[in-house]
């Protein structure tokens, strides 16, 4: 087992950011974290990584405590405040975190690896947004690592960056690493991870794949503009759920047909309908959005 937490908890003060989180990761496997805002997400990476102590409850990285040098040694990590020296070029930086390791990787590797190469004599304070992220992707994976944490790790990226970013994340978890993420663009997740893991109010809400998260929910999201309450939708026997979300509402049903005929019958006016496949942004969305109810 790579990563096991067992009633973990953590709070701050009258907050409790964590309440009993259990959770296993085997080696190899590349995970999402997802969550809303203040879900405990990052807490709960860093209490893995033995940046906090839990309140209470274990952690486990590699069957040890996370703060044992054997274990951080083995062990990247591309946080959102990684707060590097910037008055260095960035070919220096990446060879000084190189040497920070028993087993680095090649200079040359790393810098190709986060498509840095044109950029290794600039200084880091001279790099764009997304150029700096690729630079903390180059940190995190410059001890070789069996385990590595990426919290939002595309943030700044454009389309075709993030793109790049995962190939080489992809190519990573190829060589049997474990890679565990965060993110926001809940395509990346469903894209790229193996398996999932839904964070509310500091609970673990549901975890499986992709498939599985979607299964649980309906096969089919409908999306349309209208002043029909959600809550008169929901108690349909043929909706597994509906939210409103900004001006339309948003009904997930396996039986989208049926939903239609009633709401014609009805007479309840729609506008900018669409009917599709149900998504991982969609299972998020529905799955959440229940929880909070």
């Amino acid at each position: 087992m790579v990563v096991e937490m067992r009633g973990v908890t953590k709070r701050y003060g009258q907050v409790l950011a964590l309440d009993g989180i259990d959770l296993e990761i085997v080696g190899g496997d590349v995970v999402a974290i997802l969550g809303p805002n203040g879900a405990g997400k990052t807490t709960a990476i860093d209490v893995m990584m033995g940046l906090r102590r839990p309140t209470g409850g274990s952690v486990r990285l590699f069957g040890e405590a996370p703060t044992r040098r054997a274990v951080r040694s083995r062990v990247g990590a591309m946080l959102q405040d990684s707060g590097v020296p910037t008055s260095l070029r960035v070919g220096e930086l990446v060879e000084l975190f190189a040497r920070y390791y028993p087993h680095a990787l090649p200079h040359d590797e790393l810098l190709a690896r986060a498509d840095l190469t044109s950029v290794r004599r600039t200084l880091v304070s001279a790099l764009s947004g997304g150029q700096k992220q690729r630079l903390y992707f180059a940190l995190a994976i410059a001890g070789d690592p069996d385990l590595i944490f990426l919290d939002e790790p595309t943030v700044a990226m454009d389309v075709e960056a993030r793109r790049a970013f995962w190939s080489q994340v992809e190519e990573f978890a190829a060589l049997g690493k474990t890679i565990l993420f965060s993110t926001h663009h809940l395509g990346e997740a469903d894209a790229v991870a193996r398996r999932i893991v839904v964070i509310q109010h500091g609970r673990l809400l549901v975890q499986g794949t992709p498939a599985e998260i979607k299964r649980l929910v309906a096969d089919k999201t409908v999306r349309f503009t209208s002043d029909v309450a959600a809550r008169r939708l929901t108690a349909l026997p043929f909706v597994q759920g509906a939210v409103r979300d900004d001006r339309y509402l948003v009904v997930y049903t396996s039986e989208p047909e049926a939903l239609l005929r009633h709401l014609f019958e009805d007479g309840v006016a729609v506008a900018d309908l669409t009917v599709r496949d149900t998504d991982l942004e969609a299972a998020f969305v529905s799955l959440t959005g229940r929880a909070a109810a």
